[in-house]
């Protein structure tokens, strides 16, 4: 009966393996579409040309100055 007890360990981590790698390999669709949607709103983002800021357009006086 000891025997039997032996054998079950390996038989159970078998079947649990089994599982965790049939759940491992689903198929997980949902989230490269949301990730791809994303990345192309940030190509959109990236590619559209934005006005500088006024501040940003003139040098700071005190850069023009020799050190």
């Amino acid at each position: 009966m000891g025997a039997l007890l032996w054998l079950l360990i390996p038989v159970l981590a078998g079947l649990i393996a089994a599982l965790w790698s049939s759940w491992a390999m689903r198929n997980r669709r949902t989230g490269d579409i949301a990730e791809l949607a994303g990345y192309a709103r940030f190509r959109a983002a990236m590619e559209k040309e934005h006005a500088a800021p006024a501040s940003a357009t003139t040098a700071p006086e005190h850069a023009s100055e020799p050190a």
